[in-house]
């Protein structure tokens, strides 16, 4: 007699196996609604090799990206073990996710990984991920994907270092003609880890802190120059951890600021440095 599959009994046997979702409905739905004729299913299918393997930490990893004319995508992957990063079948695995993203445009990770994969559609993207398991031995975890468009009126530069270890990107308002701009400057994100965009980005709790540890550090100061040294010591500060204030790695004599408002002058369009992200393999 046939049991109903609901998505609680779903969801029970991707808790039990750790299987996606997606496998665990079509498991269920051969087996009847039976959930341990299920469970002998998925292990006679090879997938219990993938379970077995997918409690392992993944502390490596590659970030892939690519772009068209219309966006750009990112895509983070992850492994147990360099070696396996430096495997060819893990980066086709890697390239195919990219290429995925680029021409799906997913909106977050869950939908892509639930999403049919173009060059199977029998499989979903974690389905894929599976058999990559499989065929590696090693776990691999999709860690993030982000899809950037690329409006009318904006620049992107992608720029990607040590082999996919880091890859930045940045974005310019005010034209969309200023990618090699936009490069640089991503080339400059690599190397100069800002956290935040600009001053106006910086949290005010944590401007705060800072405040009370350098008035710690100047305390012993006479007081009329306290609150002198304090924003001096806060200017400092900014200009090493926002982007827009940073001296521009390839001529410090100006700041990312002024080497945008350079072009921008050059080009006779105002420019504007809007937005900057930095991935580094698992942080």
């Amino acid at each position: 007699m046939a049991t109903e599959v609901t998505a609680a009994l779903i969801k029970e046997l991707r808790e039990r196996t750790g299987i996606g979702m997606g496998k665990c409905k079509e498991a269920l739905e051969e087996a009847k609604g039976n959930m341990e004729l299920a469970i002998a299913n998925l292990r006679k299918a090879g997938m219990a090799s993938a379970v077995k393997k997918e409690g392992r930490a993944t502390n490596e990893g590659m970030i892939g990206a690519s772009e068209n004319g219309s966006a750009v995508a990112l895509v983070e992957v992850n492994a147990e073990t360099d070696f396996v990063v430096k495997n060819d079948r893990f980066k086709a695995f890697l390239d195919s996710l990219v290429e995925e993203a680029l021409a799906t445009k997913p909106t977050s990770l869950e939908a892509f990984m639930q999403q049919k994969y173009s060059k199977d559609t029998s499989l979903t993207i974690d389905q894929y991920r599976a058999i990559v398991i499989q065929a590696i031995g090693e776990n691999i975890q999709v860690r993030r994907v982000l899809v950037m468009p690329k409006p009318s009126n904006k620049s992107l530069g992608l720029y990607s270092h040590l082999g996919g270890k880091i890859v930045t990107l940045v974005e310019i308002t005010g034209s969309n003609k200023e990618e090699a701009l936009a490069k640089d400057i991503a080339m400059h994100v690599a190397a100069a880890s800002p956290e935040y965009l600009s001053p106006d980005a910086v949290p005010a709790a944590v401007l705060e802190s800072e405040r009370d540890i350098v008035k710690g550090q100047i305390k012993d100061k006479p007081a009329h120059m306290v609150d002198k040294i304090a924003e001096g010591k806060i200017k400092a500060y900014l200009d090493a951890n926002c982007l827009i204030c940073q001296p521009y790695i390839r001529d410090d004599s100006l700041t990312v600021a002024q080497l945008v408002e350079k072009h921008a002058k050059n080009g006779n369009s105002p420019l504007k440095v809007t937005h900057f992200l930095r991935w580094n393999v698992g942080q």
